[in-house]
C-alpha cells in the first residue's frame, strides 16, 4: 500500500480539507466544503446533521468508499487519498471494520461464521484470546451457532459488531447502526460500542440521527451543508437536541469549489 504520512499522529482517521462534489453545472451537488476533522485513537466520536448535511459522505470518504473531490483523508499513517483499487481493499480488510443499518449477514451461514468470515477471507486467523473477549463483551457465546433468522434484530446487529471488532481494526466506522433496532436493542448495541471504546481501546466513528445514540460518544462533531458548524465533548442527548435545534444559525456556507 502506498502513501504515508506521520502528519496522522496520534489520529486514528483524518480529514484535511475535503471537499466532495457530485455532478456539474446544474446539476452540482456540494456535498463537504473544506472539511478538516481528526478522529483520535481509542476516541468514540459520533457526526451527526440534518439529511443532506454530508455526515454519511464524510464517513465514506473516511472509510475509503468513496473518493474526494479535493482534499486528502488519511487511516493512520496511511494516506487513503490516491490508493488504487487494490490498496483499498487492502486497507479496508486490514485497517477498518464497518457496522451498518442492515446488519449484512449472511443467512446460510451461523453467528460465529459470519463472525469469522472477513478473516478467513483474509485468510488470516483470529487471536483465540481476542475472538473469546469480543464473544464474552457480545453476550453471544450461546448463540454462536444460530443462523441469522434464528437471532432477534439486537443479537444479529452484535454479530456485526463483533465482526468489525474481531480483525481489531485501527477505526470502526458505525453508519446509523441502531437504525433498524428498538429502543432496548439499541441501547444494548451502543453500550456494547461504547464499552469497546473504553475497555479495549477501539476507535469508532458513528453516523446518526438519534441524539440518545449520539450520547453514547465522547465527542459529536455537527455537520450543516457540508460544513462542520459544532462540537460537542461528553455530550448529553439533551445538549446534543439543542445543538441540532441552532444548526441554522451557525451555518455559514462558503462560495462553491
Amino acid at each position: 500500500m502506498t502513501g504515508t504520512d506521520t502528519g496522522a499522529g496520534g489520529a486514528a482517521a483524518r480529514a484535511q480539507d475535503v471537499w466532495k462534489v457530485y455532478g456539474s453545472g446544474e446539476a452540482e451537488v456540494i456535498a463537504l466544503r473544506g472539511v478538516s476533522a481528526e478522529f483520535e485513537r481509542a476516541r468514540f466520536t459520533a457526526i451527526m446533521g440534518p439529511s443532506g448535511s454530508g455526515k454519511s459522505t464524510l464517513m465514506h470518504c473516511l472509510a475509503g468508499l468513496d473518493s474526494t473531490t479535493r482534499g486528502d483523508v488519511w487511516i493512520g499513517d496511511t494516506k487513503v487519498t490516491g490508493l488504487g483499487d487494490a490498496g483499498l481493499t487492502k486497507l479496508r480488510r486490514d485497517k477498518v471494520g464497518f457496522i451498518f443499518q442492515q446488519f449484512n449477514l449472511l443467512p446460510t451461514l451461523t453467528a460465529a461464521e459470519n463472525i469469522l468470515l472477513p478473516l478467513n477471507i483474509a485468510g488470516r486467523k483470529p487471536d483465540p484470546t481476542w475472538y473469546d473477549t469480543v464473544i464474552d463483551t457480545v453476550g453471544l457465546r450461546d448463540r454462536l451457532d444460530h443462523r441469522p433468522a434464528q437471532l432477534s434484530g439486537g443479537q444479529q446487529q452484535r454479530v456485526a459488531c463483533a465482526r468489525a471488532l474481531v480483525a481489531r481494526p485501527q477505526v470502526i466506522f458505525a453508519d446509523e447502526p441502531t437504525g433498524n433496532l428498538d429502543s432496548r436493542s439499541g441501547a444494548e448495541v451502543l453500550g456494547f460500542l461504547r464499552n469497546s471504546v473504553r475497555e479495549h481501546h477501539q476507535t469508532i466513528v458513528m453516523v446518526t440521527h438519534d441524539p440518545v445514540a449520539a450520547a453514547y460518544a465522547d465527542r459529536v462533531i455537527f455537520l450543516a451543508d457540508g460544513q462542520i458548524v459544532s462540537e460537542l465533548v461528553e455530550p448529553t442527548a439533551e445538549t446534543v437536541l439543542d445543538t441540532l435545534k441552532n444548526l441554522d444559525v451557525l451555518t455559514d456556507v462558503p462560495g462553491a469549489v
